[in-house]
């Protein structure tokens, strides 16, 4: 035998009852026989109680009745035949005048009693179940309505009443028996005491009556329907990604639903955890999903934890005093006080210096906690053997459980790690010595980015979310986004990394968007949809989305941003940039920015600042990271430059060559900015930089490759005068290139902790000999390359190998 349980959604309109009824069916029909529990209309609990309070508080009650009334009636008119509706709307007239009359009598004496408003809201399940039987009875004659006050005694505890469970047992194996073969249908949440009078069994009710009944005659199995498929291992209202869970054991099942999942609460699960009968979450409106069941074992499975639960409003209270310390019985004292007064503890901390116990309660109940502490303890506090309670509010617990997490080692730091990567703090630690249960207590603010965090950390079969603030949408970033929307498949499927832009600003305008902005259509929905620019507040939004896996692109060449790297580190979220600025300023704020990113456990990825999309900055870390000794770097790090010298070569003058570069767009519109080297410096101070030696851009010796004529020009036309003019300077250089079979090359070389930056003469011997185009090169002779240099060549400009080295970064951060 099963028994079904339908919830108040699955009984909430007429379409819902088919589906309820078809399910029926299908069970029947597999010869189960069920038995069917039936929670009240879904709201219709909720409409009684404000019925009830209305009624003693003297206001009117009769416009909640008659919508009680219409919402059964509808249905009666729609699930039953005309000449079968009679008789059941007589029976639901009955059942309402009934509760009009108590209301009635609540009214008059201004006074609500527990007794009564069990009593009242026993309604909701009676007409339910009634109305549901009688449905079902067009298709199943032996249709039986059951009144669960027969079947289950309880004592006198009105509100949430304790079972009588083997007095329940006799009365339902007793009623089963004799109605052998019928299909029953019975309320739930509602039972009697002694005296026949109506109680009820608190929150989550239903399902205890479920269980009840299903210990009682040994049922197969425990069907809980609902509007979810099954436990899954998040609240999805948050954690997007959450997803169902197959088989969970009761002890992981009572652990999740004591820690906020709502699809079952725990007591419910007693019965039939005594029994070992599965328990199996179902959805009545997609009946092909299995579900999950809740069984005595869960078996082996490759998840490291079953799921993230959470607390969304707790206080914390923390006791510390010496006369705490050694002093047996405190504990107990401290405990044993707050049961008695019904105070429900959350979780408890202990330091194993005894100095200290924090514990959490809900928040209603944290003053009058502290006033009993106070109260009991007064002696201690006037000794001063105890500091006075202190009170922390707007607190939430999060909790992480699973069978596997048992002696798995790495458990706490996974959670740990993916709570500090993101900044979020945690205010104190309990965990089981049964190691079912990590829980932390965190900011409340920080729940959403925290849940989101873990439940990426520990199921790695799910992609990782990163998400994205841009700032700058040139050349560079334009491509980016063409970029991401190219490869946004290819990152699911072979990374695991969805990366979402979630903030675009540029100098005009900003844009914001916590579900991802569309990169099809980016440009038109920064215009339409976006506000004026303010990179403050930009940052300042940032920070207030308190998203996870938060990365800042900098894909400008300002000043500006750099002003607020370190803001950004400090609130836990990476920086990728492409912006060389802040890397090659004084030497302070790069050791700044260095150290701030390592002490928040953030990524500062800028391999774009030195070669573009080339993999220089992150060779010459690993390098560094795995005990080699850099002897010297030597690089061409500037493709205008790199362009121009491979091309001057037979009967091309310089400034022909020159001319030639700026109108392919290789050059800045005035080519001293380029010729002066002083991008290429920057370049080489980041290097030596990274390679540790303390140097300021001062420290770079940088030669000159333009006579001083040419760059103290008025304009540009004038540069190229005076250019013109040096040709026999430059001719000089090429022939004498050309005798000794070498080739002109403008070299950074960093050796012995200098930096200098020259034009020289190589033969084809040396590695930069062969240089072609516009590339770049750079060459490491190191303890482990010294007969053969460590070379890396290719592109070093454009937008494309820029954003892609800045894509590259991002997808490493994600890693």
């Amino acid at each position: 035998m099963k028994i079904l349980k339908f919830g108040g959604t699955s009984v909430g309109s007429a379409d819902s009852i088919r589906s309820v009824l078809d399910i029926v069916r299908a069970s029947h029909e597999s010869g189960a026989c069920p038995v069917v529990v039936l929670s009240a209309m879904g709201g219709v609990t909720n409409l009684l109680t404000q019925l009830a309070e209305n009624a003693a508080e003297g206001r009117d009650f009769a416009e909640g009745l008659a919508e009680m009334e219409n919402r059964h009636f509808s249905v009666v008119r729609q699930l039953i035949g005309v000449k079968h509706q009679n008789p059941v709307f007589t029976k639901l007239k009955i059942y309402l005048n009934e509760l009009e009359d108590l209301l009635q009598g609540v009214f008059n004496l201004r006074e609500l009693s527990p007794q009564s408003k069990d009593l009242i809201l026993s309604y909701g399940e009676r007409c339910s179940a009634f109305l549901v039987s009688k449905v079902a009875e067009q298709y199943f004659p032996g249709a039986l309505y059951v009144d669960a006050t027969q079947l289950i005694r309880t004592d006198s505890h009105f509100g949430s009443a304790h079972v009588d469970q083997v007095l329940s047992e006799q009365l339902i194996n007793t009623f089963v028996t004799s109605n052998s073969g019928r299909l029953l249908f019975v309320t739930g949440f509602i039972a009697a005491n002694e005296q026949g009078r109506v109680t009820t069994l608190g929150r989550g009710g239903s399902d205890y009556t479920a269980a009840i009944i299903g210990a009682a005659v040994g049922a197969t199995a425990i069907e809980i329907w609902t509007d979810v498929n099954g436990m899954l291992t998040a609240d999805p209202r948050i954690v997007k990604k959450a997803f169902s869970l197959p088989v969970l054991s009761y002890t992981e099942a009572m652990e999740l639903s004591y820690f906020g999942a709502k699809v079952i609460y725990p007591p419910t699960m007693i019965p039939a955890f005594l029994k070992k009968i599965p328990i199996v979450i179902r959805n009545t409106f997609n009946t092909a999903f299995a579900g999950t069941i809740i069984q005595h074992d869960s078996g082996k499975t490759a998840l490291p934890i079953k799921g993230i639960s959470s607390i969304p409003e707790i206080s914390v209270i923390n006791l510390v005093g010496s006369g705490m310390v050694g002093r047996a019985g405190f504990s107990g004292r401290l405990f044993t006080l707050l049961a008695r007064e019904q105070i429900n503890v959350v979780l408890i901390t202990q330091s194993s210096s005894e100095h200290s116990i924090t514990f959490a309660v809900h928040p209603g109940d944290v003053l009058r906690a502290k006033g009993l502490i106070e109260n009991e303890f007064e002696l201690e506090l006037v000794a001063n053997k105890l500091s006075p309670p202190e009170i922390e509010d707007n607190l939430s617990v999060l909790a992480i459980v699973g069978e596997n997490m048992k002696q798995t080692p790495g458990m706490s730091g996974k959670l740990f790690h993916a709570l500090g990567r993101n900044g979020i703090n945690v205010r104190a630690i309990a965990q089981g010595s049964s190691e079912y249960n990590i829980s932390v207590i965190i900011s409340q603010s920080d729940l959403s980015k925290a849940l989101n965090a873990v439940h990426d950390a520990f199921f790695a079969q799910l992609n990782k979310t990163l998400h994205v603030f841009n700032a700058g949408t040139g050349n560079i970033g334009t491509t980016l986004f063409r970029q991401l929307r190219e490869q946004h498949r290819f990152l699911l499927d072979h990374n695991d990394i969805e990366i979402k832009v979630v903030g675009i600003a540029n100098s005009r305008r900003m844009l914001f968007n916590g579900d991802g902005i569309g990169l099809s259509d980016w440009e038109e929905q920064l215009q339409r949809a976006g506000e004026q620019a303010d990179l403050a507040k930009f940052v300042s939004r940032m920070k207030l989305m308190n998203l996870p896996n938060c990365v800042f692109i900098d894909n400008t060449a300002s000043e500006q941003p750099i002003r607020y790297y370190e803001e950004i580190f400090k609130s836990n979220i990476s920086v990728v940039t492409c912006n060389k600025i802040a890397n090659s300023g004084p030497y302070n704020q790069y050791r700044s920015l260095k150290d701030t990113a390592r002490k928040h456990g953030v990524d500062f990825f800028y391999e774009t600042n030195v070669g573009a999309g080339l993999p220089i900055v992150r060779v010459l870390r690993d390098l560094m990271m795995s005990g080699d000794r850099i002897i010297r770097i030597e690089a061409i790090l500037s493709g205008t430059i790199s362009y121009i010298f491979n091309n001057f070569t037979g009967g091309a003058s310089f400034h022909e060559v020159v001319s030639t570069a700026q109108q392919l767009g290789y050059t800045e519109p005035d080519p001293r900015d380029d010729l002066k080297g002083t991008d290429f410096m920057r370049k080489m101070l980041i290097l030596a930089r990274d390679a540790g030696h303390p140097l300021e851009p001062e420290d770079v010796h940088l030669g000159a490759i333009l006579p001083t004529a040419c760059t103290q020009a008025a304009s540009v036309d004038e540069f190229y005068r005076e250019l013109a003019a040096a040709d026999d300077y430059f001719n000089d250089l090429k022939l004498k290139a050309q005798k000794e079979n070498k080739v002109l090359r403008y070299i950074g070389k960093l050796e012995d902790g200098q930096v200098s930056i020259a034009l020289e003469l190589v033969g084809d011997g040396h590695p930069f000999f062969a240089l072609s185009g516009s590339d770049n090169i750079i060459s490491f002779t190191t303890e482990r390359y010294k007969e053969r240099p460590l070379v890396v060549k290719g592109p070093g400009a454009g937008a494309e190998v820029t954003a892609a080295g800045v894509f590259a970064d991002l997808v490493n951060v994600g890693a």
